[in-house]
């Protein structure tokens, strides 16, 4: 009975119209809903759980570059592989208690939902959406899908996915999840390590995801870039994204720089602030990196970024910016 009831407040809370003022979802968050605390977003290893972060911000941002990727992949008719190596669970429920204890989906996916006219540039994205709750019966956004259900969606028959993550229930649902999608290999592994085994992959095209946690975050650039540089060195040719958040923009300089001091061409960087950069205590945006970015992706970043900024800034002073750090 007390199941029955919270889904009946889960749904009742979560229920939005798609004019409905930007306001108006942030009041239908009960009231105990509250910034999630650091070890609470964490497993007692302190591993990183990405269900008190589903929909936020960041995934917005990453999730439309990433659908924008997978397109210019698509153009072509040869077969490709996507690879992921920090997976996730795959797909998030915004119902359940880990999602509602945080409520950062408000500020994020939900804030698409509240546009009165989403812009064309997020259309593809908004409508992966769509396909992933289409079992719903309410009609309304109840999961989030993860980088790894997004490009099952997008993928054709003859391309591949390779997934790793290494937590153990990430993994099983990951499993579960794609059970019957023979297009899928789940691994779980360590992605940094698995990386350079699995490029460059057999159909010698394809786009590597690299979204880690950032527990430690000078520590995590350098692991991604030691992992890159040997990933880079097997495969040239591929397409790599890595998201990374940022607090201060002038602590991303020094992994901005390393492409060019690494001989790594094609390197392209779009950051979106939707806070003021005045506190290193808190998220205030974050940026992908992208190597071997596709031909005039620049140009279609250039449309996107202030369309995300308009929908998500939560300051005057947000801003976005497009630019080259190598060329070729």
């Amino acid at each position: 009975m007390r199941q029955h009831a919270r889904a009946a407040a889960a749904r009742e809370a979560l229920q939005t119209e798609r004019g409905a003022a930007d306001a108006s979802h942030a009041r239908m968050l009960p009231a105990r809903v509250q910034r999630c605390k650091f070890r609470e977003c964490y497993d007692d290893a302190m591993n990183y759980r990405h269900a008190f972060h589903a929909g936020n911000f960041a995934d917005v941002f990453k999730h439309a570059i990433l659908v924008g990727l997978i397109d210019t992949l698509k153009a072509k008719s040869t077969p490709f592989c996507y690879i992921d190596t920090h997976a996730g669970a795959g797909r998030y429920d915004l119902r359940d208690e880990e999602a509602r204890k945080t409520g950062e989906f408000v500020d994020g996916v939900q804030r698409l939902l509240a546009a009165p006219h989403l812009p064309d540039s997020l259309r593809p994205y908004f409508d992966l959406l769509r396909t992933a709750n289409a079992a719903d019966a309410d009609g309304h956004l109840n999961v989030y899908p993860g980088s790894p259900l997004i490009a099952s969606l997008m993928l054709r028959e003859n391309d591949r996915l390779a997934l790793c993550e290494v937590q153990q229930a990430e993994t099983n649902s990951l499993k579960k999840l794609f059970a019957d999608d023979r297009r899928v290999g789940v691994h779980q592994r360590d992605g940094y390590v698995a990386l350079p085994g699995l490029v460059p992959p057999k159909e010698r095209r394809g786009l590597v995801l690299i979204d880690p946690p950032f527990e430690a975050q000078d520590a995590e650039f350098r692991t991604i870039e030691s992992a890159l540089a040997s990933a880079y060195a097997r495969w040239p040719t591929g397409i790599y994204a890595i998201w990374y958040p940022i607090k201060l923009p002038r602590q991303i300089l020094p992994f901005h720089r390393w492409f060019a001091a690494h001989g790594i061409k094609k390197t392209l960087a779009a950051d979106l602030m939707i806070d003021a950069d005045d506190s290193p205590l808190r998220l205030n945006g974050c940026g992908m990196v992208i190597v071997n970015a596709p031909w005039q992706f620049d140009r279609w970043l250039a449309q996107l970024l202030p369309d995300l900024m308009r929908l998500l800034a939560r300051n005057p002073r947000a801003e976005q910016r497009v630019s080259w750090l190598t060329r070729e």
